[in-house]
Order: C-alpha cells, then structure tokens, then sequence
C-alpha cells in the first residue's frame, strides 16, 4: 500500500502555526513512507473562504518547502459528486429525506438545554414516508448512523478511543438547498483522492466517529486516523494570538525567521528524536513517524524558537542571508533596492554579522551600516565614546591609515596599533570611538574586519566626513 497524506485547510484566513505543523507531519509521514503528500483546499464556506486566503496557504506552505506531489484539490469544485454520493445513499436506504420545520428543531434544541444534555436529532424522519412530508419545508439529508454498540477508532496517536452509538445523531449531509455539508465533503474527498492517512488535529477526534458511519455506509475503507494534540500557549491555555497564533507569513516577513528553524521548532512540538534538538530535514523524514507524536498539548515558546532561529543564521549560506536581509534593509534606509556592490558587502561581513543576530530583523538591523549612503545615525551609546576619544585621534587615524598599501586586517590593525602607542592611550580607547564613527554604533562585529568589509576608500571617507562635520 502506498501512503498518501493530505493537508486540507480551510481558506478562511492565514495559514497559522498550528496549521503549519500538521502540514509539517502528513508530508514528513508521506516522505518516511515513500508515499504522497497531497492537498486540498476546503472552501466550501464561500462567504468566508477568500482568494487572498488562498494565496497565503500557498505561499506559507512553499516557504516551508512543503510542496504537494500533485495538483492541489479545490473541493467546492467537487460538490455534485458530494451530493451524488449523498443521493445514492438516499436510493440505498442508508440516508434519508428529514422535512423537520425550523419549530420543530428549536424545541430539541430547548428539550435537550432544558435536560442539561447536547442537542440530539430524535430521528423522527428516519423511517417516516416522504408522503407525509409537510408543504413548504425542502428536506435536508440525513445519514442513518449506526444506534446500538459502539464505534472504535484506531488511532495512532490517541489509541483505541470507543464512543457508544447511541451518543451519535443522524446528522445532517445535504443541506436544504442541496449543498453538502463538511462531514460529507471530506469524506468523499478522502475517498476519491486515495487518502490512506488522516493526520491532523486532536479538536476532529469526535467527527472521526461521525465520518466512519458514513465509510462504513459507502463500503469504503476506513483510512488511519491520527490526531495530534493541538499547540497551547506557555500558561497551558488554547494558542492564541497573544502566544503566537499568527500566519506563517508574519514569522517570516515580520519577525525575521528561517524556515528550516520554523520546521525544526514546530517538528519538537510533539515529537522527539532522544535528545537531539537540531534536526536536518533529511534526518527527520528518516526518524519520523506518527505513532511516535506524544499524546500531551505542547507548548508554544518564543524564546526557544528565537534561540533555534539563531542557530539556523549562524549554519546559513553567507549569500543566501544577504539576499534575505537585503529587501529589509533597503525597506529600512529608504531605497527601492540594494545595488550589487551593496549587496556584495553584505556577503563580505556576513561571517561577523551572523554570530550575533537571532533573527533576520536583528541582522539587517546590524548590517544596515555596511550599505549607508555615508549618513550615519549614531546610537545613544555610540556618542559617549566619540565624545571621549582622544585628542586628534581621527585626523591621527586618517594619516595612518592612508599610508596602508595592503588593506588586511593585520595591516589595518598594525595601523590603528601605531596610533594608540603614538598617542599613548590603550588599543580600546581608539577602538572603540573609531567603531562609532564607522558603523554608528557601539557594537559590531571585530573592528579590524569591519574596516577590510568597508575598504579603504569608504572607511576613510567616512573618518574625513565625520571630522568635517
């Protein structure tokens, strides 16, 4: 048998994290089995499913580098056959026509408030004749559910969960104005696509029960279920957007995160390999497997996710952050785009930059002074140390360091070595204002690296500029 997975999000809003870690597991599962990882798109609710929503799934989930084997599926493109299958029922004898009256559903509704129990269809149309249906009501219907014994789910997470037949009603699979209804979409989607495993949130465990009637009344085969526990926040309560439910977009554009670290953290969510933290894509479509996800919620931590994020940054191609940090940084400065000398800086001090930064927002942040238009803007403690540097220290500086024929970092330091003995003040005295006036800040990655990134020219216009103004 070949497996095949699916992710079927609804496109009613941004691909969420939690979301994004059930695609993470079906197409893990998928790629450990050799099998297929496919998906559909649930717009069904068409007030509220948007092609904006859309484009967003697709995108997080390209980002994340979880791509489909085939063509993604658009299910309401798919509601005659819905409503085909729904029918066919209806001919067999395992669905029938329910003319119930909006009063009628109301005083169940009451009854079972009244009796402190969930709403319940008492099935009064379940063996009634379509004769005695009443004028002006177009029937819904309704799957006769199985009323005795009880249904169980073998789940591969959860275990063998038993719910008694007669807690399930006979919901309702075809609307009035003869749309299908979710529980029947999905059904006849998973069916018709081959899904051999259901992977997805532990808050669908009650319509894996509902959902098997209905396999059951088709004669299909029930795929494997596994509900995997739904992501809590650091106080344990329901993830929300205080904790970081927010879309897969904003970890990337507004937070500055690498996707390979969002996989990484959001794999750990559940899931573990001993005690290894830092996983390859490879090494995880080697180790993982569903049975393996633990039953607790996680929780959801910033901290550990941003410190995860820094590890990415430091194993990450030189040129591949530059052209991610690149559009921020230009953003930032006000430029359309950053030129290919620009950018080529930014390769240059990527090896320094990159052992400081968490995440892309930190390093654009402190690479910016690489690519200035020569406008510096100094921090709040950057000026202090201008303020106290060394009488004639710059117009010294510019002296010595024009007089360098070999722009290295040994040469550029001997340089700068000279200064400090020639004006008798320690190494740390000129180093230190020297860096401010440089990068515009107190920090940066090693001075003498700083200056061979800049060269010769741009780090001597930027001294002679500053001992102009």
């Amino acid at each position: 048998m070949t497996v095949v997975t699916r992710f079927a999000p609804s496109p009613t809003g941004f691909l969420h994290i939690g979301g994004a870690r059930t695609a993470l597991y079906n197409w893990l599962y998928a790629k450990h089995t050799g099998g297929k990882f496919l998906i559909r798109i649930e717009d069904t609710d068409r007030e509220r499913s948007t092609p904006e929503a859309v484009d967003a799934i697709f995108d997080g989930l390209k980002w994340l580098g979880l791509n489909a084997d085939e063509e993604p599926v658009m299910q309401f493109a798919r509601r005659d056959r819905h409503a085909e299958v729904a029918h066919s029922l209806v001919a067999a004898g395992k669905a029938y026509f329910c003319y119930c009256s909006p009063e009628e559903l109301q005083e169940m509704r009451e009854t079972a408030r009244a009796e402190g129990r969930p709403m319940k269809y008492d099935g009064r149309w379940r063996d009634r004749d379509a004769s005695e249906a009443p004028e002006g009501i177009k029937p819904v219907v309704r799957l006769k559910c199985p009323q005795e014994g009880e249904s169980i789910i073998s789940d591969q997470v959860q275990g063998d969960v038993r719910v008694a037949n007669d807690q399930l009603d006979d919901y309702i699979i075809l609307r009035g104005d003869g749309t299908p209804t979710y529980m029947l979409s999905v059904v006849v989607d998973d069916h018709d696509m081959n899904i051999t495993h259901v992977i997805r949130g532990d808050d669908h465990l009650t319509n894996a029960f509902r959902q098997k009637a209905l396999y059951d009344a088709m004669g299909w085969d029930v795929p494997v279920f596994a509900h995997i526990p739904l992501i809590h926040g650091p106080d344990g309560a329901k993830l929300s957007k205080r904790h970081g439910a927010l879309g897969v977009d904003a970890y990337r554009d507004e937070m500055g995160f690498l996707p390979e670290a969002i996989n990484n953290y959001l794999l750990r969510l559940g899931w573990g390999h001993g005690d290894d933290e830092i996983i390859s894509q490879e090494q995880a479509i080697e180790w993982f497997d569903v049975k393996d996800v633990g039953k607790g919620a996680s929780r959801f931590d910033f901290a550990k996710l941003t410190n995860l994020n820094g590890v990415y940054i430091r194993q990450a191609d030189d040129r591949r952050l530059a052209s991610d940090i690149a559009p921020l940084i230009a953003r930032n400065i006000g430029l359309a785009e950053l030129n290919a000398d620009q950018v080529e800086s930014l390769v240059k001090g990527m090896s320094g930059l990159k052992e400081r930064a968490k995440t892309l927002i930190e390093l654009a942040d402190s690479a910016a002074f690489y690519v200035t238009d020569g406008v510096l803007t100094f921090n709040e403690k950057a000026q202090p140390l201008i303020d106290e540097a060394p009488q004639g220290l710059f117009p010294a500086l510019v002296s010595a360091l024009d007089a360098v024929t070999i722009w290295e970092e040994t040469t550029i330091e001997e340089a700068v070595r000279q200064v400090s003995e020639t004006l008798d003040v320690k190494l740390g005295k000129v180093a230190q204002p020297l860096r401010a006036v440089l990068t515009g800040s107190n920090s940066s990655p090693g001075i003498f690296e700083v200056m061979q990134v800049l060269g010769k020219t741009e780090t001597l216009v930027r001294i002679q500029r500053f001992c102009a103004k």
